[in-house]
């Protein structure tokens, strides 16, 4: 069968040998970033160096940058209490503290009336359609879009967005809420001044480290056009998976996406089984996004794009990464091709 393949990209990345390197640097660090000793300023130090290497890759120079435990505390920081309105599209994080009032269309569009009461991704996590972001957005999950497209966090015109470590190659359990310059932001966790004054608690030193690190990397991989093989492999696999006339969508096909990501649809064969099937032949993939795919049920995303219930349980999602080589995209291709014909054949 040989070695196993890793498609599953947007759940979590391969840490990268940069951040590994900076996290056991700051392993060797005794200070606490707050205390005013020697020891304490070289932690602190530390801290700052990743704060600026973070912005620096989200073009957020100027902009206040607040680690976090990861995207689901930053997203209720910047939204919990707010009044905020989504749509049904958005990661739980956002949705669970948002009205879903905004309309989705058939191509996973959303259309926003009042920004700056609004929360919207720049990218989906299932089917890795690209939002076109109105100015004066209120808040935006960063979380996909970061180091697979370019874009400014400058340039955005949003009040807030937010990203996680573990999506670019640095550890699991670190993100960041990025918060315009001079916008007001009370904590949600406090007892302490940390992070000036948003987030109460000693600093994730290690963790930071390597988040510092996977964003200078990741931002540095993005110019050099890593990811445009990846595009390549992913649209291969898109013509081979759903154009051979045997009814397998890919979803969002006709708007922008990501360039790693490949939601398909086979009516009748559920997600989950596909998901153990693959997982027996060798390959990781999901049924959605990571933080739901445990729970068996038909994508919220894909419901609110118009697709009934038996098509949105069916749904596989692929998403790459510049790890991947052809030769395992194309041999995932003709197991799960293998395993479609065996499911239908008994379904005749």
């Amino acid at each position: 069968m040989g070695s196993r393949v890793y498609l599953d990209w947007n759940a979590t990345t391969p840490l990268r040998a940069e951040a590994r390197a900076a996290m056991l640097e700051a392993m060797d660090l005794v200070g606490n970033p707050s205390s005013v000793h020697a020891e304490g300023r070289r932690a602190r130090a530390l801290v700052e160096r990743a704060r600026a290497q973070v912005a620096a890759a989200l073009g957020a120079e100027g902009a206040d940058v607040v680690f976090v435990s990861g995207a689901t505390e930053a997203a209720a920081l910047a939204c919990a209490g707010r009044g905020l309105l989504c749509a049904d599209v958005e990661h739980e994080a956002v949705s669970a503290w948002c009205a879903p009032e905004l309309a989705v269309d058939a191509s996973g569009r959303v259309a926003v009336a009042e920004p700056g009461r609004s929360a919207l991704q720049l990218a989906n996590s299932e089917t890795g359609i690209l939002q076109d972001l109105p100015e004066g957005l209120a808040v935006s999950d960063l979380t996909q879009a970061f180091g697979k497209v370019p874009f400014a966090f400058n340039w955005l015109g949003c009040a807030m967005g937010f990203v996680s470590a573990h999506k670019i190659g640095g550890p699991k359990g670190v993100g960041a809420l990025v918060i315009r310059r001079g916008l007001d932001l009370e904590a949600r966790i406090k007892g302490g001044g940390q992070e000036m004054g948003r987030r109460a608690g000693t600093e994730n030193l290690i963790g930071i480290a390597g988040f510092g690190a996977a964003a200078e990397a990741a931002a540095r991989d993005l110019a050099e056009g890593l990811w445009e093989p990846v595009l390549q492999l992913r649209n291969i696999l898109e013509s081979a998976l759903c154009d051979d006339g045997k009814g397998t969508i890919s979803v969002g096909k006709a708007v922008p996406r990501l360039p790693n990501t490949l939601c398909l649809v086979t009516p009748g064969w559920k997600g989950e089984t596909q998901v153990m099937q693959m997982d027996l032949a060798g390959f990781a993939v999901s049924a959605g996004s990571a933080c739901s795919s445990g729970k068996v049920r038909a994508s919220r995303v894909l419901r609110a794009m118009g697709l009934g219930e038996e098509e949105a349980g069916s749904a596989l999602r692929l998403s790459l990464g510049p790890g991947v080589t052809e030769a395992e995209g194309l041999r995932f291709a003709e197991a799960w091709m293998r395993a479609r014909d065996r499911h239908r054949a008994r379904a005749a």
